[in-house]
Protein backbone atom coordinates (compact mmCIF):
# COMPACT_ATOMS: atom_id res chain seq x y z
CA UNK A 1 0.00 0.00 0.00
CA UNK A 2 3.16 2.39 -0.19
CA UNK A 3 2.51 3.05 -3.45
CA UNK A 4 -0.89 4.23 -2.97
CA UNK A 5 -1.37 8.05 -3.89
CA UNK A 6 -3.57 10.06 -1.43
CA UNK A 7 -6.66 12.17 -2.98
CA UNK A 8 -8.48 14.69 -0.83
CA UNK A 9 -11.55 16.35 -1.87
CA UNK A 10 -12.53 19.13 -0.35
CA UNK A 11 -15.97 19.69 -0.07
CA UNK A 12 -18.26 22.96 0.49
CA UNK A 13 -21.63 23.51 0.65
CA UNK A 14 -23.09 24.31 -2.86
CA UNK A 15 -21.19 21.75 -4.75
CA UNK A 16 -21.57 20.42 -7.41
CA UNK A 17 -22.53 16.88 -6.46
CA UNK A 18 -20.88 14.81 -9.50
CA UNK A 19 -17.40 17.18 -9.22
CA UNK A 20 -17.02 15.66 -6.12
CA UNK A 21 -18.64 11.99 -7.11
CA UNK A 22 -16.86 11.48 -10.40
CA UNK A 23 -13.00 12.20 -9.24
CA UNK A 24 -13.73 10.08 -6.59
CA UNK A 25 -14.91 7.20 -8.78
CA UNK A 26 -12.47 8.04 -11.44
CA UNK A 27 -9.66 7.67 -8.85
CA UNK A 28 -11.00 4.37 -7.41
CA UNK A 29 -11.47 2.95 -9.96
CA UNK A 30 -7.72 3.06 -10.99
CA UNK A 31 -5.94 -0.63 -10.85
CA UNK A 32 -9.25 -2.34 -9.88
CA UNK A 33 -11.86 -2.58 -12.97
CA UNK A 34 -9.45 -3.00 -15.85
CA UNK A 35 -7.72 -5.72 -13.80
CA UNK A 36 -11.14 -7.30 -12.85
CA UNK A 37 -12.27 -7.32 -16.31
CA UNK A 38 -8.77 -8.99 -17.30
CA UNK A 39 -9.29 -11.47 -14.53
CA UNK A 40 -6.26 -9.90 -12.60
CA UNK A 41 -6.62 -9.35 -8.80
CA UNK A 42 -7.48 -5.51 -7.92
CA UNK A 43 -4.34 -3.30 -7.46
CA UNK A 44 -6.09 0.01 -5.60
CA UNK A 45 -3.89 2.81 -7.05
CA UNK A 46 -5.78 5.41 -5.22
CA UNK A 47 -7.18 6.31 -1.41
CA UNK A 48 -9.54 8.84 -1.59
CA UNK A 49 -11.66 10.94 1.37
CA UNK A 50 -13.76 13.96 1.68
CA UNK A 51 -13.03 16.30 3.67
CA UNK A 52 -15.14 19.69 4.82
CA UNK A 53 -13.60 22.97 6.43
CA UNK A 54 -15.05 21.99 10.02
CA UNK A 55 -15.63 18.36 9.12
CA UNK A 56 -19.64 18.24 9.37
CA UNK A 57 -22.27 17.60 6.91
CA UNK A 58 -22.44 20.23 3.65
CA UNK A 59 -25.47 20.19 0.88
CA UNK A 60 -24.74 20.11 -2.48
CA UNK A 61 -26.48 21.57 -5.12
CA UNK A 62 -30.20 20.23 -5.27
CA UNK A 63 -30.06 19.94 -1.55
CA UNK A 64 -27.93 16.89 -1.39
CA UNK A 65 -25.81 15.98 1.90
CA UNK A 66 -22.70 15.16 1.61
CA UNK A 67 -20.72 13.37 4.24
CA UNK A 68 -17.30 14.15 4.84
CA UNK A 69 -14.28 11.57 6.71
CA UNK A 70 -13.24 14.08 8.85
CA UNK A 71 -12.42 17.95 9.01
CA UNK A 72 -9.80 19.18 6.43
CA UNK A 73 -7.47 20.55 9.65
CA UNK A 74 -7.11 16.69 10.33
CA UNK A 75 -5.11 16.16 7.05
CA UNK A 76 -1.45 17.57 6.89
CA UNK A 77 -0.20 15.72 3.81
CA UNK A 78 -1.97 14.47 0.33
CA UNK A 79 -1.09 13.92 -2.89
CA UNK A 80 -3.90 15.63 -4.23
CA UNK A 81 -6.04 18.33 -3.19
CA UNK A 82 -9.60 18.64 -5.21
CA UNK A 83 -11.81 21.33 -5.36
CA UNK A 84 -14.98 21.03 -6.41
CA UNK A 85 -17.27 22.90 -8.18
CA UNK A 86 -19.84 25.17 -6.52
CA UNK A 87 -20.91 26.63 -10.08
CA UNK A 88 -22.61 29.91 -10.02
CA UNK A 89 -22.53 29.84 -5.84
CA UNK A 90 -18.88 30.94 -5.18
CA UNK A 91 -19.06 32.96 -2.37
CA UNK A 92 -16.09 34.27 -0.90
CA UNK A 93 -18.07 36.07 1.75
CA UNK A 94 -19.07 32.89 3.72
CA UNK A 95 -17.59 31.97 6.57
CA UNK A 96 -15.55 28.69 6.25
CA UNK A 97 -13.79 30.44 2.70
CA UNK A 98 -10.88 32.11 4.24
CA UNK A 99 -10.29 29.02 6.08
CA UNK A 100 -10.57 26.98 2.97
CA UNK A 101 -8.13 28.85 1.60
CA UNK A 102 -5.41 28.90 4.38
CA UNK A 103 -5.11 25.64 4.27
CA UNK A 104 -5.17 24.50 0.97
CA UNK A 105 -1.97 27.19 0.72
CA UNK A 106 -0.84 25.88 3.92
CA UNK A 107 -1.06 21.97 2.41
CA UNK A 108 0.54 23.47 -1.09
CA UNK A 109 3.26 24.24 0.78
CA UNK A 110 3.49 21.14 2.37
CA UNK A 111 3.96 19.36 -0.72
CA UNK A 112 0.76 18.67 -2.25
CA UNK A 113 -0.84 19.36 -5.93
CA UNK A 114 -3.98 21.30 -6.10
CA UNK A 115 -6.74 20.82 -8.37
CA UNK A 116 -9.77 22.32 -9.73
CA UNK A 117 -13.14 21.47 -11.24
CA UNK A 118 -15.29 23.85 -13.24
CA UNK A 119 -15.60 26.95 -10.72
CA UNK A 120 -13.68 25.34 -8.35
CA UNK A 121 -10.97 27.49 -10.12
CA UNK A 122 -12.47 30.52 -8.52
CA UNK A 123 -11.71 28.98 -5.00
CA UNK A 124 -8.41 28.15 -6.09
CA UNK A 125 -7.32 31.31 -8.00
CA UNK A 126 -8.10 32.92 -4.16
CA UNK A 127 -5.33 31.11 -2.84
CA UNK A 128 -3.40 33.79 -5.35
CA UNK A 129 -1.22 30.67 -6.16
CA UNK A 130 -2.27 30.54 -9.44
CA UNK A 131 -1.16 34.32 -10.22
CA UNK A 132 0.98 34.74 -13.02
CA UNK A 133 0.61 30.80 -14.23
CA UNK A 134 -1.89 29.36 -16.55
CA UNK A 135 -5.51 27.70 -15.05
CA UNK A 136 -8.92 26.94 -17.01
CA UNK A 137 -12.67 27.15 -15.84
CA UNK A 138 -15.90 26.87 -17.87
CA UNK A 139 -16.46 29.26 -20.84
CA UNK A 140 -19.50 30.82 -19.85
CA UNK A 141 -17.52 31.98 -16.30
CA UNK A 142 -14.31 33.35 -18.27
CA UNK A 143 -15.76 37.38 -18.10
CA UNK A 144 -16.82 37.11 -14.47
CA UNK A 145 -13.38 35.19 -13.45
CA UNK A 146 -10.72 37.64 -15.04
CA UNK A 147 -12.34 40.69 -13.67
CA UNK A 148 -11.80 38.76 -10.32
CA UNK A 149 -8.46 37.88 -11.31
CA UNK A 150 -6.85 39.46 -13.57
CA UNK A 151 -3.33 38.22 -13.02
CA UNK A 152 -4.50 34.51 -13.78
CA UNK A 153 -3.81 33.45 -17.53
CA UNK A 154 -6.99 32.02 -18.12
CA UNK A 155 -7.26 29.67 -21.03
CA UNK A 156 -11.06 28.76 -21.81
CA UNK A 157 -9.30 27.02 -24.84
CA UNK A 158 -8.26 24.27 -22.88
CA UNK A 159 -10.03 21.38 -20.48
CA UNK A 160 -7.13 20.74 -18.57
CA UNK A 161 -4.12 23.20 -17.39
CA UNK A 162 -1.25 22.22 -15.73
CA UNK A 163 1.37 24.30 -14.31
CA UNK A 164 3.53 23.97 -11.11
CA UNK A 165 1.67 21.57 -9.44
CA UNK A 166 -1.67 23.77 -10.10
CA UNK A 167 -4.48 21.47 -12.18
CA UNK A 168 -8.00 23.19 -13.46
CA UNK A 169 -10.25 21.18 -15.34
CA UNK A 170 -12.85 23.42 -17.66
CA UNK A 171 -15.80 22.12 -17.01
CA UNK A 172 -18.40 20.35 -15.07
CA UNK A 173 -17.88 16.69 -17.29
CA UNK A 174 -13.87 17.50 -17.40
CA UNK A 175 -13.92 16.39 -13.93
CA UNK A 176 -13.59 12.93 -15.83
CA UNK A 177 -11.08 14.56 -17.81
CA UNK A 178 -8.82 15.93 -15.33
CA UNK A 179 -8.93 12.82 -13.49
CA UNK A 180 -7.09 10.69 -16.30
CA UNK A 181 -4.87 13.22 -16.82
CA UNK A 182 -4.16 13.47 -13.41
CA UNK A 183 -3.75 9.09 -13.28
CA UNK A 184 -1.90 9.10 -15.95
CA UNK A 185 0.69 12.18 -14.06
CA UNK A 186 1.00 9.73 -11.17
CA UNK A 187 0.59 6.08 -12.39
CA UNK A 188 2.02 6.32 -16.09
CA UNK A 189 0.21 6.40 -19.95
CA UNK A 190 -1.18 2.27 -19.70
CA UNK A 191 -2.34 3.39 -16.16
CA UNK A 192 -4.42 6.26 -17.50
CA UNK A 193 -5.46 4.09 -20.83
CA UNK A 194 -7.09 1.47 -19.08
CA UNK A 195 -8.92 3.56 -16.75
CA UNK A 196 -10.06 5.47 -19.88
CA UNK A 197 -11.10 2.02 -21.62
CA UNK A 198 -13.17 1.10 -18.72
CA UNK A 199 -14.55 4.30 -18.01
CA UNK A 200 -15.29 5.08 -21.99
CA UNK A 201 -14.14 8.64 -21.36
CA UNK A 202 -11.43 10.22 -24.36
CA UNK A 203 -8.08 10.47 -22.48
CA UNK A 204 -6.82 12.83 -24.82
CA UNK A 205 -9.73 15.26 -25.46
CA UNK A 206 -8.03 18.67 -24.35
CA UNK A 207 -10.44 21.50 -25.61
CA UNK A 208 -13.40 22.74 -24.42
CA UNK A 209 -13.91 25.25 -27.59
CA UNK A 210 -16.52 23.66 -29.42
CA UNK A 211 -18.68 23.55 -27.04
CA UNK A 212 -17.91 27.60 -26.23
CA UNK A 213 -20.16 30.81 -27.32
CA UNK A 214 -19.20 34.06 -28.01
CA UNK A 215 -21.10 36.40 -25.49
CA UNK A 216 -20.16 39.67 -26.48
CA UNK A 217 -19.27 42.09 -23.32
CA UNK A 218 -21.39 44.72 -23.78
CA UNK A 219 -21.36 45.52 -19.71
CA UNK A 220 -19.61 49.05 -20.42
CA UNK A 221 -20.54 52.60 -21.04
CA UNK A 222 -18.87 53.11 -23.90
CA UNK A 223 -21.79 54.32 -25.93
CA UNK A 224 -19.34 54.20 -29.33
CA UNK A 225 -18.31 51.27 -29.01
CA UNK A 226 -22.01 49.72 -28.12
CA UNK A 227 -23.29 51.22 -31.35
CA UNK A 228 -19.77 49.65 -32.99
CA UNK A 229 -21.02 46.29 -31.63
CA UNK A 230 -24.45 47.28 -33.06
CA UNK A 231 -23.32 47.71 -36.76
CA UNK A 232 -21.43 44.58 -36.76
CA UNK A 233 -24.07 42.46 -35.21
CA UNK A 234 -26.46 43.72 -38.02
CA UNK A 235 -24.13 43.95 -40.90
CA UNK A 236 -21.30 41.54 -40.81
CA UNK A 237 -22.83 39.46 -43.36
CA UNK A 238 -21.14 42.11 -45.68
CA UNK A 239 -18.06 44.56 -46.00
CA UNK A 240 -17.83 46.17 -42.56
CA UNK A 241 -14.97 48.96 -42.81
CA UNK A 242 -13.29 49.67 -40.00
CA UNK A 243 -11.06 52.53 -41.22
CA UNK A 244 -15.22 54.07 -42.03
CA UNK A 245 -16.07 53.54 -38.63
CA UNK A 246 -13.15 54.92 -37.32
CA UNK A 247 -13.30 58.36 -39.69
CA UNK A 248 -17.23 58.59 -38.73
CA UNK A 249 -15.86 58.59 -34.58
CA UNK A 250 -13.06 61.18 -35.63
CA UNK A 251 -10.46 58.67 -35.04
CA UNK A 252 -7.95 56.85 -36.34
CA UNK A 253 -8.07 53.21 -36.94
CA UNK A 254 -5.52 52.14 -34.16
CA UNK A 255 -6.85 54.86 -31.73
CA UNK A 256 -10.16 53.12 -32.45
CA UNK A 257 -8.73 49.52 -31.93
CA UNK A 258 -7.26 50.54 -28.76
CA UNK A 259 -10.70 51.96 -27.60
CA UNK A 260 -13.11 49.23 -28.80
CA UNK A 261 -10.60 46.19 -26.93
CA UNK A 262 -10.79 48.29 -23.69
CA UNK A 263 -14.72 48.02 -23.92
CA UNK A 264 -14.72 44.67 -25.29
CA UNK A 265 -11.74 42.58 -24.70
CA UNK A 266 -11.17 42.03 -28.42
CA UNK A 267 -9.99 43.92 -31.13
CA UNK A 268 -12.34 45.05 -33.92
CA UNK A 269 -11.85 42.76 -36.38
CA UNK A 270 -11.29 39.95 -33.78
CA UNK A 271 -14.80 40.52 -32.62
CA UNK A 272 -15.94 40.50 -36.38
CA UNK A 273 -14.60 37.20 -36.51
CA UNK A 274 -16.16 35.57 -33.54
CA UNK A 275 -20.06 37.19 -34.91
CA UNK A 276 -19.10 35.72 -38.29
CA UNK A 277 -18.19 32.62 -36.62
CA UNK A 278 -21.27 32.21 -33.92
CA UNK A 279 -23.39 33.04 -37.37
CA UNK A 280 -22.11 30.22 -39.32
CA UNK A 281 -22.34 28.07 -35.67
CA UNK A 282 -25.73 28.59 -35.88
CA UNK A 283 -26.47 27.51 -40.17
CA UNK A 284 -24.43 24.50 -39.27
CA UNK A 285 -26.76 23.33 -36.42
CA UNK A 286 -30.22 24.55 -37.94
CA UNK A 287 -29.86 24.38 -41.26
CA UNK A 288 -28.95 21.96 -43.93
CA UNK A 289 -26.82 24.10 -46.32
CA UNK A 290 -23.72 23.77 -47.37
CA UNK A 291 -20.72 25.45 -45.90
CA UNK A 292 -20.22 27.33 -48.85
CA UNK A 293 -23.44 28.96 -48.54
CA UNK A 294 -22.82 29.44 -44.98
CA UNK A 295 -18.94 31.12 -45.57
CA UNK A 296 -21.02 33.54 -48.09
CA UNK A 297 -24.01 34.38 -45.39
CA UNK A 298 -21.22 34.72 -42.97
CA UNK A 299 -19.46 37.81 -45.14
CA UNK A 300 -16.57 35.32 -46.69
CA UNK A 301 -15.82 34.46 -50.39
CA UNK A 302 -12.85 32.72 -49.45
CA UNK A 303 -14.27 29.36 -48.10
CA UNK A 304 -11.25 27.78 -47.83
CA UNK A 305 -9.81 30.92 -45.19
CA UNK A 306 -13.01 30.80 -43.33
CA UNK A 307 -12.75 27.29 -43.13
CA UNK A 308 -9.37 27.66 -41.93
CA UNK A 309 -10.31 30.41 -38.89
CA UNK A 310 -13.53 28.33 -37.99
CA UNK A 311 -11.06 25.68 -37.00
CA UNK A 312 -8.99 27.80 -34.92
CA UNK A 313 -11.54 29.14 -32.90
CA UNK A 314 -13.25 25.83 -32.81
CA UNK A 315 -10.83 23.30 -32.70
CA UNK A 316 -12.84 21.14 -35.15
CA UNK A 317 -13.68 21.14 -38.92
CA UNK A 318 -17.14 22.66 -39.45
CA UNK A 319 -18.49 19.20 -40.88
CA UNK A 320 -17.24 18.23 -37.72
CA UNK A 321 -19.19 20.84 -35.47
CA UNK A 322 -22.49 20.26 -37.67
CA UNK A 323 -22.02 16.72 -36.64
CA UNK A 324 -21.71 17.19 -33.18
CA UNK A 325 -24.46 19.35 -32.87
CA UNK A 326 -25.94 19.46 -35.72
CA UNK A 327 -30.28 19.25 -35.56
CA UNK A 328 -30.40 17.90 -39.01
Amino acid sequence: MSDVKRVVILAADNSVLSSIASPMDMFLQAGVLWNVAMGARPNPLFDVEIVTADGNPVTAVNNFPVVPKRAMSEVDTADLVIVPSQGFFFDPSTSDHHQRIEWLKGIHERGSDLASVCAGAFTLASTGLLDGKTATTHWSMAKQFRKQFPEVDLRTDLLVTDEEHLFCGGGISAELNLSLYLIEKYCGREIALQSARCTLVDLDCITQSPFAVFTPEKNHSDKLVLDAQEHVEKSYHGNVDVEAIAADAGMSVRQFNRRFKSATGETFNGYLQLVRIEAAKADLVNTGLPFEEISLKAGYENVSFFRRIFKKSTSITPAEYRRRFGNH
